[in-house]
Order: structure tokens, then sequence, then C-alpha cells
């Protein structure tokens, strides 16, 4: 296993409530913990600084968007989502409708959000593993993400999720459209 792997441990017979999990996730508040909808808790090792400086400039990118439009809340990879197929998830970079925001009671708003977001970013670093990835994406969909993309620089590419529709897969440069979902959002990528 490579040092920069995520350690998993297999909690699938053991069960984490909610709760549980959020206060274990407070008592280890500087490990970065997600679980799987499988029951896998998942210590994610911290991102190198090239890693760290790519997911800076998308979360910039798409706030400026929002706060521009002020169509949804924007969030970092320090949330977790309780998705509602079980898994407790931190994209990269995710967004959320203002409408399904408000939604949510200020506790649910304060501990770890109970829904899907609407848009994610995950950005593959070096010693990420692209099906771990793919799963993970597969698990946001499955939660009822709308519009999902997959940033490989390793393979120099883009994979764009959306629901009941295969994945596309675009070479970079490329010129990434928020669709419907965020409307008037461009993302416009480098080769890396």
């Amino acid at each position: 296993m490579n040092s920069l792997s995520p350690v998993i441990l297999n909690l699938k017979h053991v069960g984490l409530s909610d709760e549980q999990f959020y206060q274990l996730c407070q008592a280890n508040e500087t490990w970065k913990l997600e679980q799987t909808a499988k029951g896998e808790l998942l210590i994610m090792p911290p991102v190198g600084g090239l890693s760290g400086n790519r997911e800076a400039d998308l979360i910039t990118d798409l706030n400026l968007w929002n706060r521009q439009t002020q169509r949804g809340k924007v969030f970092s990879s320090s949330t977790i989502f309780r998705l509602p197929n079980g898994g407790k998830r931190s994209p990269d970079v995710a967004w959320v409708a203002n409408q399904r925001w408000e939604s949510l009671t200020p506790e649910e708003q304060e501990k770890f959000p109970p829904l899907c977001p609407d848009f994610v970013i995950e950005l593959r670093s070096r010693t990420d593993s692209l099906s771990d990835l793919q799963e993970k994406m597969q698990e946001y969909l499955n939660s009822g993400l709308q519009l999902g993309w997959l940033i490989n620089p390793q393979a120099q590419q883009v994979e764009i999720y959306r629901q009941n529709q295969p994945v596309e897969i675009v070479q970079l440069p490329a010129s990434l459209s928020g669709e419907d979902i965020l409307p008037g959002f461009i993302l416009e990528l480098p080769v890396f």
C-alpha cells in the first residue's frame, strides 16, 4: 500500500449511526474521514501542494460565478455530506441550490448536511485511485447528483457525470459548461 493511500476500515457489520460518525469526526478533527455507502470508513491522506492549489482555483472559479448569480452555496473539501444512500462524502468542490439548502434546519446546516450536492468536482491527485474516484462519482449519482466532473490530470481528461446518461469523457484542454444546473458557468481547463 502506498503511504499516501487512504486507510480503509470495514465497519459494515459495526454500523456507525450518523451521530456516531459526526462525533468520531469531531473527536478526530485533524483527520479527513469519509464513509462509503458500503460502510467502509476511509481515512484520507492530505493532498500535496499542486493538488491543493488546483482545488483552490476550482473553488474560486465556482464561487465567483455563484457570487454573481446567488443561486446556491459553494462548499470546500472540508464539508461532509450525508448522502441518501448512507455514504458520508466530501467532494473536492460542491454546490447546492438555494432552495435545497434553505429546506434544511439550522442544525442540519451546522452539522453534516443530509443531502447530495447538485454539482460536484473531484480532482484526482497523483496518489488517488481512478477506480475509487469513479465509484465515488457513481455513489453521488445514485444519491441524486445532477452534474459532476472528475478531473484527471494524469490522463489529461475530464469525466462528466449526469443523471441517466453514460459518462462523457473530454480531453484537456477543455471548456466545461455548467449546463442547466449552473447556467452561465464555464470552466476553462488547461492541459495540466
